[in-house]
């Protein structure tokens, strides 16, 4: 369980690490923050979000709960590299949008001691940076909670006090196979689609005159080109299976359109409009 008194250390101070961390400000918990980037502790040590940080690991020392905001592979590497500083009973948890791969590779390596409880927050924006942090992303998000047959009380603890704490509108548990499922068609297929409808020709000088669909349906095509290579390829068969199926979709309705089927189409949008009711958000009140 997270208590007042817990010291919380969240590596990587980003749009969601520093989402975190001013959530846990809030809150009234005190936290430390890792970043390379001295503007991001700067930035943070100015709103009081954090009580101490800089560039140097040995600040994670006698941490009880971690939470890594790195990207999957460098936080692969972070655990590798620095696990021996990692305090024996502390709880390290993660905010990566792909599973599998990141479960496996820490479980291989990750002390006895220090138990790790994966974790997905399903909130973002277009922007990055911790100058675009607002915990307010989370009382309309999803949060995940992927246990493996490892993980303790304690742990799954920690992942529901860390969504009830930063209130999340949502909490969920799903195994690694599931959430990689899941994400490749309601994450990456979308942001693959969204990608490809703006590469199909350059038409920005229609930007004057487009408007709400075309925004809505291309807004996360303003994408962060570091990060999302990396988790599109760590998912690379749920993605290539989403996208062949969303492929046979246009195709289908492209046979449609030539053969003039308005009674296909119809029913195409009829099915549509029925699904898409299912993903309202519901706010809060």
């Amino acid at each position: 369980m997270i208590s007042r008194g817990s010291k919380i250390t969240i590596v990587g101070l980003g749009l969601l690490g520093g989402s975190y961390a001013k959530g846990l400000f809030n809150a009234g918990y005190k936290v430390t923050g890792i970043d390379i980037d001295p503007s991001a502790i700067e930035f943070a040590k100015q709103y009081n979000w954090i009580v101490e940080g800089g560039d140097d690991v040995n600040l994670v020392k006698d941490s009880d709960i971690v939470i890594s905001a790195l990207y999957p592979n460098v936080f692969i590497e972070w655990v590798k590299e620095n696990q021996h500083l990692l305090k024996p009973g502390s709880v390290l948890t993660d905010v990566t949008g792909i599973k599998r791969e990141v479960i496996q590779q820490i479980g291989e390596v990750l002390r006895e001691d220090v138990e790790f409880i994966s974790c997905h927050p399903m909130a973002g924006r277009e922007f990055r940076g911790i100058q675009y942090a607002d915990p307010h992303l989370f009382e309309v998000a999803n949060y995940i909670i992927v246990p493996t047959e490892k993980n303790t009380e304690k742990g799954l603890s920690v992942a529901r006090d860390l969504a009830k704490v930063l209130k999340f509108a949502n909490v969920t548990e799903l195994d690694a196979k599931e959430h990689d499922e899941m994400i490749g068609f309601l994450s990456q297929l979308t942001h693959v689609i969204a990608v490809s409808l703006m590469n199909t020709s350059d038409n920005s000088h229609l930007a004057e005159y487009t408007g709400d669909s075309f925004r809505d349906l291309t807004r996360i095509a303003r994408i962060n080109e570091a990060l999302w290579p990396e988790l599109f390829v760590l998912n690379k068969d749920n993605l290539i299976h989403e996208i062949d199926n969303f492929t046979n979709e246009m195709q289908a309705f492209k046979e449609m359109l030539e053969n003039e089927d308005y009674e296909g189409m119809k029913e195409k949008l009829i099915t549509s409009t029925e699904r898409r009711k299912a993903f309202d958000k519901k706010v809060p009140r």
